[in-house]
Order: C-alpha cells, then structure tokens, then sequence
C-alpha cells in the first residue's frame, strides 16, 4: 500500500490539550513512566506543570558533521573525501520509502500520531518494567532525534555527557524539547534528521554512509530487506553489527523482526514480507578511503596533499592549523580544484616512460596555468602512500642516513617532493634562474640586445669565492659547460646557450640584490635558512644566485615562469576553483589572486628570450641557432617558451616548458640525498616535460604569444 505521511492537526483545541496533557502526565505518569523511583523521590512534583514550563523550549540545531568531498576541476571527478564521521546528508525526497517505512516500524509505530511524547507507550513501558519485563524506554524518533541533536550540539565533556546521561531530568528535558520540536518541523523534516544523524555502525553515520558501507549504494535504491535490516541497527548498532560473527545471526533476527512489523502496519505486503527474509544479510562492508592516501587514484594523492596543506594555511578557516583540519572534515564542503585530469594523466605517464616508482632518482613534474596560478598537475615517479613495516622502502642513499638506519623516500612517500614544505625545502634547480636576471635587467634600463664578450670562464671581480670549483685565488670563477661558449652574446643568444659567462657579469652591472627581489616577486620562497640568510643579509654578494643555486621546487618554477605567460602578473598558485559550504553557499577564496610584479613590456621582452632555449622563434631578435633544448617545439607544435637547467656534476636537471595555456617545470632529483654522485641526463627529464606539455596542447588552437 502507499506510505501515506499523517499530517499533524494544527487545530488550537489540539494545542490546548497537549498542553493540560504536558501538566498533568509530566509530572505523574512521565516520570513515573520512565524512572519509577523519581516517583518517589520528588521528580513528579519537579516535572510537574510549573517546573516543565520553566525548562527551555529550543534546542540548539546544529549540523551533524558532514564530510567533505573535493573534486577534479570538472567539477564532477571526486578525488578523495575527508571526515572525521563518515556522513553526508540526503533530503528525505533521495531515501527509499522502504528505509522511512522500516525505521517508523523498528522505532515508533505511533510516529504520526504522536507530538512528540508517546504517553501511552511511556505508560505501557512503565507497567512493563514493574512487571519485570524487557526494559522499554518508550523514547519516539522526535525524543530521539532531540538527543542526538544535543550531543551533537555539546561544545564541553560535560555537555556530552549531560545530552546522553541515564537521569530523570534528561529524560524529562527531552520530552519537553520533543513537544516543542514538533511545533517547528514537520514530521517529515524529524524523519529526514533522524536518518541523517543517526549512527550505523563500522564507521557509518546517517543513513548515506550507511548504504555505501554496507550495500555499496545510494540511500534511494534501498530494497525492503536493506531498508529493516538498517532500520534495527540503530538499536544497537554493535549488538547487531551483521559484520561480527556474534552481530550476524541477532541483525538477521533483528531485521526479520522489523519487517514483520513493516507487514503489520501494512507499509508492505506479505509477499515483499517473505521475500525479504530470503535475502542474505551481508557479512562484509565496503572500505571507504579517508584522506589524501587514500584518494580514488593514487596519482592524484601528491595534488590533494597540496591541496590540504593549503587549505590549513588559510586563517578564513580557523585560527589555527587543528581548528582548519576540523572544519575541513566536518563542514561537508563540496571543493572543485584545479586539478586536471588529463594533464595529471599525462604527466604521470611521461614520467613513468622515463623512470619507475623504484627508482632512487626522482622526476618531479609541475604544471600551472597562467594567469590564474591554478595548479593543474603535480606527478612523480612515487605512490603517495606511508610506508608500512611489512613493506618498508629502502635504506636512504645518504650514507650518513643509511647508517643511522633511515629509510628512502621511494617507492612510497607522503613528503610534499614536488611543492615543498614541511622538511622539504626544494632542490638546486640551475640556469632556469637566469631569467631573474634578465627581467632585472630590462627592469633597469638594458636591452634585450645588450652585449657581453664573454670567455669561456670568467674571473670576477666583485664576487668571492673560496668554494672549488667555482674558486680561482679567493675569486668567484664560473666557468661555461663548453669551450665553444666564448664570444660576444646578447640576451637572446646568452639565454639560449645557457651562457654562465654571460649572465655572471650582466648580474654584476645589474646589482644581485635586484636579481634577488625579481626571483622574489616571482614566487621562489627561500626555504633553506642558508639561502634566507643571503637574501635578506647580503643579496648583493650572492655571485652564484644567477646559476640558481637556490634551492626551489618544480611548482616554484612553473609559477614563475607563469609570471612572463601571464603579462607580469604574479598569481600565488592555487589548487582551488570554487567552495560550497553545506549551505550550498559559495565561499570566495581560493579565486585567483593575482598582482603586477613587473611591467608588461619587461614580462613580454623576457618571454620572447626565453623561446630561444626550446626550438623556437624569437619575434624582436634572434635566437642565432641557440638552444639547449630545441627539439621542444617541434614536439610541442605550439608557440613554445622555457630554459634547461643543470647544476655542477649534473647532480640536477631541470626543464620548464610554456605556452599560452601551460606551463610544466620538470626536475630530476635524489629527494634524499642532494651530494649524490649520480648523473641527472637531460634525455630523461626533457621528453616527460616536453610530452606533458604536447598531451594538453594536442587539439588546442595555435596562439602566438603577444609582443611588447
């Protein structure tokens, strides 16, 4: 038959005789009801009409924790959920008729009926407790609903402890909020709380969790035998917990004991009735990953860390970094990120052609749109997972670490190696910094066409440095990667011969300190205390800052670089489209954030040098057949800009590649131990940028780039 909702009668005779009921039975037949030794000790006369009416009459209605669920920039990719409880709420119009059915058959036969407060249910289980019958508590879904809501609504111990406490004045506090709880909701708005707060079991609370955990579906296509089954689990939700071997036959009993009451009150027919009870109940539930490890795709899990760590920066979500990871896992937000889907597909796969997840080297790849700062991939040749003592990773390759018996961050890891923070501080990156260097110079009045003479090594004058090898009497004496890069060069040419001998001398005229302040403004942070000290105590001396030296992370450089795509507009990289609150409110942060670091002349002048290095065509100059990587255009097939980079010995290497729409910085690196004594080869890092950079570009309409 249908299930028909019983609308309450509103009629003021109604409400008048609730209320003498309220005067007369709360302090006789309620307490006495449902504490028969308050009867006797005074309650009667303190649950009485005048103390009754004195107890508070609203009840605070506070959200249940909700999870949080954050999704691809498609807005429909869920990649990962957080929460502190597993529950999400579902309007009552999304939940199967046969779960109201079961829980007003399980719970509260008389639910439709009643206002709030069975009295003849608390009468019935007074004389069957006196009677020494199994103890009934005649508690109805709205009672209920009001309990829960107060323990969820406890700010202190003490609060939680008072919601939940077996006392006569609870139990009579509860009533009177249940009276006053059905002047406010409809009967179907009571229902619908229930089943959103009410707990499962085995991690699930509300009736949303519930159906994924144990039947793997949404609350709308529960069947009958689902329905009862869960229906009389919130009896006690360990009792029948159908997973334990001691829960299974007595949650089986349970829910064939609801669904004879479902028949009863003619919610189904007898056939649905038999058939249900045929149905097996199931022993097992369906695990529910929690976290950024446990992200639908593990690719995915280094972006979602980055993700979460920034969302713990933000001051809008609390005042410090434990009230931030509450609201995260509690405020059931809805977060549409910056990630996309196809270009972390792509990156991770390039990566994985060069080297795998067991190798002690590491390719780190970054990928940021300009303009926005929105972070579209981050990838690495490792599983974003914890390492487990069943199967741990290798000893560090750092000798000294390897002896105190510290383990590799490969295959496994959880350090955020692509954007840095915590321990990580980033790596030597190399040349890629030379572009610092020309934007502070066409900042102060050279031209992209300004000549140096350069040598093949260089003897400077004002820097000192007694480090080999860069030392030659107590001078700093940066050498070039070959004999051949000797002669006159200019901004095109140095940058795209990656010329030391060049950029050395143009950071001297220029003053490093000013080098130092464009890498600044373009996003690299300083993270090691070393390269802090110099830049804020003696950036003026920093000799090597132009070879990049500094350590810096692939994001950094990719931001960077972003800077010249996008005009001079700097924007603070972000992971984030949009916010929705459990309201459906959207939140504005997370929006780009963008400001001018430099001119738009300096950003364009910069970038038409910067297509030398990678294959392409400079628009004010000329690039004179140089290039460190020049098969990126080709591959590419777009209008394309970047720079290599190489430290000493080849401990790094480092490639970004850009065009209008993306920018990927790649580097090879050993996370764990950055003296090594390894090669990083550019025919390893270059083909997974470069290919990363042509997946996302493949179908896009060519676009130039814009000239001064």
């Amino acid at each position: 038959m249908p299930f028909a909702i019983r609308r309450r009668d509103r009629h003021p005779l109604t409400n008048v005789s609730s209320l003498a009921l309220v005067g007369l039975l709360a302090g006789v037949v309620v307490a006495a009801a449902a504490f028969p030794a308050a009867a006797l000790t005074g309650l009667a006369a303190k649950a009485g009409s005048e103390g009754f009416a004195d107890l508070p009459s609203s009840i605070k209605q506070q959200t249940s924790p909700q999870m949080s669920r954050i999704y691809a920039s498609d807005g429909k990719t869920q990649i990962a959920v957080m929460y502190d409880e597993y529950r999400s709420d579902v309007p009552l119009k999304d939940i199967s008729v046969n779960m109201q059915k079961a829980l007003v058959a399980a719970e509260d036969h008389k639910f439709y009926e009643h206002h709030g407060v069975d009295f003849k249910g608390l009468a019935r289980a007074f004389a069957n407790n006196k009677a020494g019958g199994d103890q009934q508590g005649a508690s109805t879904l709205t009672m209920q609903v009001v309990r829960m809501s107060q323990s969820y609504s406890a700010t202190t111990a003490s609060e939680v402890l008072a919601a939940t406490a077996k006392t006569p004045e609870r139990k009579v506090s509860e009533m009177k909020f249940a009276l006053e709880l059905e002047k406010q909701m409809t009967k179907e708005q009571i229902l619908e709380r229930y089943l959103n707060i009410a707990p499962f079991g085995n991690g699930a609370y509300g009736i949303y969790a519930a159906s994924q955990i144990y039947f793997g579906k949404k609350p709308k296509d529960l069947d009958v035998a689902e329905s009862a089954l869960l229906a009389g689990m919130v009896k006690g939700t360990s009792y029948y917990d159908p997973t334990s071997t001691e829960g299974y036959p007595r949650a089986e009993q349970r829910r064939n004991y609801v669904v004879n009451d479902m028949l009863s009150l003619n919610y189904i027919t007898a056939d649905q009735a038999a058939k249900a009870k045929t149905e097996k109940v199931p022993h097992t539930t369906k695990s529910v990953g929690n976290g950024c490890t446990a992200a639908n795709k593990n690719e995915w899990g280094f972006f979602c860390d980055y993700f979460q760590r920034w969302w713990l920066a933000q001051p809008a979500f609390g005042e410090n970094s434990y009230d931030r990871e509450r609201r995260l896992k509690s405020g059931g937000y809805k977060i549409v990120t910056t990630l996309d889907i196809k270009a972390q597909k792509s990156a991770r796969k390039r990566i994985l052609e060069q080297r795998s997840d067991n190798s002690v080297n590491a390719l780190l790849l970054a990928a940021v749109q300009p303009g926005t700062g929105k972070v579209r991939a981050l990838a690495a040749n490792r599983k974003f997972k914890l390492p487990t003592a069943a199967n741990p990773n290798p000893l560090s390759s750092d000798p000294k670490k390897r002896k105190a018996g510290a383990r590799a961050t490969y295959p496994n890891t959880t350090n955020p190696i692509i954007t840095g923070g915590g321990d990580i501080n980033g790596y030597q990156a190399g040349s890629v910094f030379k572009m610092f260097t020309m934007v502070a110079a066409l900042e102060n009045g050279f031209n992209l066409d300004y000549n140096i003479n350069t040598t093949n090594r260089y003897v400077s004058p004002l820097y000192r440095d007694s480090a080999a090898p860069a030392a030659c009497n107590g001078h700093y004496c940066p050498s070039n990667s070959s004999a051949k890069e000797a002669g006159p060069f200019n901004m095109w040419t140095g940058f795209g011969a990656s010329v030391n001998t060049y950029f050395v001398p143009l950071q001297e005229q220029v003053g490093a300190e000013k080098v130092v302040d464009v890498a600044q403004r373009f996003g690299v942070q300083f993270r090691e205390k070393q390269d802090n000290d110099l830049a804020t105590q003696s950036a003026h001396d920093w000799g090597a800052f132009t070879l990049g030296v500094s350590a810096s992370t692939p994001l950094d450089i990719a931001n960077a670089y972003a800077t010249l795509a996008g005009d001079g507009m700097y924007c603070t990289p972000t992971p984030v489209e949009q916010i929705t609150n459990h309201n459906g409110e959207k939140l504005d942060i997370g929006k780009p954030s963008c400001k001018r670091v430099t001119s738009t002349d300096v950003a364009r002048k910069t970038l038409d040098a910067t297509r030398c290095p990678v294959g392409d065509s400079a628009q004010l100059g000329s690039c004179g057949g140089t290039g460190t990587a020049k098969a990126v255009r080709g591959v590419v097939g777009h209008p394309v800009f970047g720079k290599t980079g190489t430290t000493d010995a080849e401990k790094t290497a480092s490639l970004v590649v850009g065009t209008t729409s993306i920018v990927v910085a790649g580097y090879m690196v050993n996370p764990d131990w950055q003296a090594h004594h390894d090669q990083m080869k550019h025919d390893v890092i270059n083909p997974a940028v470069w290919n990363t950079v042509a997946d996302y570009m493949d179908g896009k309409p060519s676009e130039q780039f814009k000239t001064p």
